[in-house]
């Protein structure tokens, strides 16, 4: 873009085309911090958006509600599903109010047709109740697993909670055999960064690093895939999907949410049975990383001696040898 942002364009008398704006975009995204898988969904939606906005005839620029919900029908009656539409609309909303803050359109039209034709979407009103299964699931799930790199993901997920974007992005030398404790990489939507694991995964996590070791691979990444690279988000679903599955925990062709055991689930299990398992509600927030919601509550220090011993006492035991 020649060192012009794209508010200067309007001195220069010349609309950016397409590439122009979703390249500014992304570069935004960067100045912004957000992670490069983001920023790739992103683009990746702003992509497939832009070539149904010029089969229509007109510029991203002119978009309003009537073109976004011809989106909305055409994407549907593609067969995405609505949870693809909520995050494709997430994505084009970040895009418009970029656009907005450089001043080349006068309003992010996402919300008003987000909330109309996307029902729910910020409080998951129209979605069943997320799987939830049982510690004697979870442990047959475990337990069925051979491989070590997926044995040492999934129990690392229903051990600590973590949000998939957080492991794919675990280093090495992030673990802290010590503290049995992993520092995850810093992310706007988590506020402590440390999460604790138990003997049980640090049996699995060192079987799976003599294997790496066996690999070696150039990377720093503690779990890698195809080509001894850094695993993907996609790579976790499947994996996921795929034991889940062999052991009837999962339901690939059911459209219902309820039949699909996917990442996130295993951080709502983590969560609901440390709760079980009577661990305090201001514990379970911190171990999660979440934001604390009270102005007060920037001086309520927790002890991470404390708060370890705690979580050994209610994490579940799944008999992993």
């Amino acid at each position: 873009m020649d060192g012009l942002t794209l508010s200067q364009y309007s001195g220069q008398h010349r609309v950016p085309g397409t590439q122009e704006l979703i390249g500014g975009f992304e570069q935004d995204c960067t100045d912004r911090g957000l992670t490069g898988e983001t920023t790739r969904h992103y683009v990746h939606v702003l992509k497939l958006f832009s070539r149904f906005v010029e089969s229509q005839g007109i510029s991203p620029l002119d978009v309003d509600k009537y073109v976004l919900r011809n989106f909305i029908r055409h994407r549907r009656a593609g067969g995405v599903e609505s949870k693809t539409l909520k995050n494709e609309l997430s994505a084009l909303s970040a895009f418009y109010g970029y656009l907005c803050f450089e001043g080349l359109v006068q309003t992010n039209p996402i919300s008003p047709v987000r909330k109309r034709f996307l029902k729910g979407y910020k409080g998951g009103l129209d979605d069943p109740q997320r799987k939830l299964i049982s510690v004697g699931e979870m442990a047959k799930l475990v337990n069925s697993v051979l491989d070590p790199r997926d044995k040492a993901i999934i129990l690392l997920l229903a051990k600590t909670g973590v949000r998939r974007g957080e492991l794919i992005s675990m280093d090495v030398d992030d673990i802290d055999w010590a503290k049995q404790s992993i520092i995850l990489k810093p992310k706007r939507k988590r506020s402590n960064r440390i999460v604790f694991f138990d003997d049980e995964c640090a049996r699995a996590l060192k079987r799976w690093l003599k294997v790496r070791g066996e690999l070696k691979p150039k990377t720093e990444a503690l779990f890698v895939g195809a080509g001894w690279v850094r695993l993907k988000r996609n790579g976790v679903y499947s994996l996921v999907c795929k034991h889940a599955q062999r052991v009837g925990l999962h339901d690939s062709k059911s459209p219902k949410l309820e039949d699909h055991l996917t990442p996130h689930c295993f951080r709502h299990w983590f969560t609901t049975w440390l709760r079980k398992n009577g661990m305090s509600r201001e514990f379970i927030q911190e171990l999660r990383g979440d934001r604390r919601k009270e102005a007060i509550d920037i001086y309520d220090h927790i002890d991470r001696a404390e708060l370890r011993k705690a979580y050994l006492a209610c994490i579940p035991q799944l008999g992993v040898a």
